[in-house]
């Protein structure tokens, strides 16, 4: 039955996209993006568990990302604690300089 129920969703969705004269091309982008974003939304951020769950290498997602202009913005969930990246100072420690010769 909820099988049913989503396509019959789908079909009103569908019915009213070639009404109102999208293409096919601005549908599919459009569904890509959001499903894209509503996966990376559901894995915190995360492009190798999101990848996984799509189907998809890393770097294709990270490719789509790209290609769909989708920003942190748009999945990154408030309050969320951004990861360390290497290299970078922590609690606002000054970087040392290496010494010059």
């Amino acid at each position: 039955m909820a099988e049913q129920n989503l396509n019959g969703r789908l079909y009103q969705i569908v019915d009213e996209l070639v009404c109102r004269g999208v293409t096919l091309e601005q549908a599919r982008r459009e569904f890509e993006r959001q499903f894209i974003v509503a996966s990376l939304k559901s894995n915190r951020g995360n492009f190798c568990r999101s990848a996984r769950s799509l189907g998809v290498h890393r770097n294709t997602l990270r490719n789509k990302v790209s290609d769909l202009g989708i920003g942190a913005e748009d999945y990154d969930l408030p309050g969320r604690r951004q990861p360390r990246r290497r290299g970078r100072p922590v609690n606002g420690a000054a970087v040392p300089e290496a010494p010059t010769s």
